[in-house]
């Protein structure tokens, strides 16, 4: 991998799929660089370090179910809020190392704000798709990250350009369920809330 545009597709993958499953990112990436099947960038050896790939492996493992629990997702993404945006922020910028600091800034900011966005996209819609009683469609959206991540970073290795095409349409969707679903969050909250005042018992 020696060109600046599969290297730029590459920190792309990872700040965005960071912000939807960023353990899952980990271990995929040092897999793949442990068992020979891509060249990582020395900044990601770490990765592939076998301490490192049992603890993303062991966290996976917890996030895997914890995302398919109503309520449990809710609460794992609002404490994750402090770890996949700084997270994808340093596995992009890593990508490019300190000898490419100008580069790995840009990969940074580039990261940071892709995982940012992917995040707030999960977590509100998440959140939206918790407001159904039924643990059914909690459970699709789960596995539709599962299956979207590996997609993702395969697509940054194998089809850069298509990847960009990809992200582009990505954060468009993620825009667009933002404001539509936090204006709906927004109001069953505002509803709750009359409701919990009209509720109280007058003095």
């Amino acid at each position: 991998m020696d060109t600046a545009r599969q290297l730029l597709a590459v920190a792309a993958a990872l700040g965005w799929a960071s912000g939807l499953r960023l353990y899952l990112v980990m271990f995929l990436t040092g897999a793949a660089g442990y068992f020979g099947w891509v060249e990582l960038p020395q900044g990601l050896h770490v990765l592939q370090h076998p301490a490192m790939l049992g603890a993303s492996g062991f966290m996976l493992f917890v996030e895997f179910f914890a995302d398919k629990i109503p309520g449990v997702d809710t609460l794992w993404d609002m404490v994750h809020t402090l770890v996949r945006i700084p997270a994808g922020a340093a596995l992009a910028a890593a990508v490019f190392g300190a000898d490419q600091a100008t580069w790995a800034t840009l990969a940074a900011l580039l990261g940071g704000t892709l995982a940012a966005t992917s995040h707030v996209a999960k977590a509100t819609t998440r959140a939206a798709v918790n407001t159904s009683p039924e643990p059914f469609s909690n459970i699709g959206m789960s596995l539709a990250g599962d299956a979207f991540v590996p997609t993702v970073l395969w697509l940054s290795w194998t089809h850069p350009v298509l990847l960009a095409a990809v992200l582009v349409l990505s954060v468009l969707v993620a825009i667009g369920l933002i404001v539509v679903l936090g204006k709906f969050l927004r109001a069953l909250l505002r509803r709750a809330s009359g409701w919990l005042r009209g509720s109280q018992p007058s003095v």
